[in-house]
């Protein structure tokens, strides 16, 4: 389907190959994916209760399958693959998720999406998004800007925290609000990454996440976000590294430059500006 190259000079230059790879992959979703309605896929639960469905373990098959074959080399970092130490001696990785948003998927919510980052040296270089039911593909290079269907996306240009667009957990907006900030709440989407590119092209003026997302959950769209002029920091303001032994994140906050300081300050319960 798609020719092997060498990514070794240019990771991000395996953008169009990743696209269609995980194109591909959305159609083999959408095969068991019902509108407003349960899957046909079979569900099961992992250990700590969070669903996972064939449609996810068919799908990362196909992703490890055929993005192996674009860079043999690279390491592999996946939701639904058993993690081996041998990704930490990589420099590049692949970071994917088959399904971000399965518990949405699973109940006909078409937000959901399959996400593939490239990581090199702990840092994304490449993120493709694919929302098949939502027909939304983002990608973004480093340094090469951001696009979702081709077009250019960017963040919002507001200035203001008071009255801003935010998604976040029920409890982290109760903070918000007890906080003393005004804003519009939107809801919450199933879909972490699906959160995060809200914000990249400025349907969202921000969003915040719980603690323990995971590599997979973010790396491509953060990048993504980056390149559409947004940051994705912890409360402490530290980006996220990747293709460490954990994976896990403390809680992250995204939005434009201007109203992260204020929008994290207001998530740890401290005096929101209220700008």
């Amino acid at each position: 389907m798609v020719q092997t190259l060498d990514p070794a000079a240019d990771p991000a230059a395996l953008a169009p190959h990743v696209e269609a790879v995980l194109r591909d992959a959305g159609r083999i979703a959408l095969s068991y994916f019902r509108p407003g309605r349960a899957t046909v896929a079979e569900v099961t639960h992992k250990q700590g209760g969070s669903p996972v469905t064939s449609a996810d373990l068919r799908v990362d098959a196909f992703l490890k399958e055929h993005l192996a074959r674009l860079a043999p080399d690279f390491g592999w970092l996946s939701e639904e693959t058993a993690d081996t130490p041998q990704r930490l001696g990589r420099e590049c990785v692949f970071i994917v998720d088959p399904i971000d948003g399965t518990r949405g998927f699973a109940a006909g919510d078409p937000c959901f999406a399959i996400c593939a980052a490239v990581v090199v040296a702990g840092l994304p270089a490449l993120g493709v998004v694919h929302a098949p039911a939502l027909d939304q593909t983002f990608v973004a290079r480093r340094g090469g800007g951001a696009t979702c269907n081709g077009a250019p996306i960017s963040v919002s240009s507001r200035r203001e925290l008071a009255g801003a667009r935010l998604a976040a957990p029920d409890v982290m907006a109760a903070d918000l609000r007890r906080a003393g900030l005004v804003f519009e709440e939107k809801p919450r989407l199933p879909s972490l990454a699906m959160r995060l590119l809200r914000v990249a092209e400025g349907a969202l003026d921000g969003a915040l996440a719980n603690k323990n997302a995971c590599d997979w959950d973010i790396a491509a769209a953060d990048v993504i976000l980056r390149e559409a002029g947004g940051v994705l920091t912890d409360f402490a303001g530290q980006a996220p590294r990747y293709n460490r032994a954990d994976p896990t994140h403390p809680a992250l906050a995204a939005a434009p430059p201007g109203l992260q300081d204020d929008l994290i300050a207001a998530a740890r319960g401290g005096k929101s500006s209220n700008r």
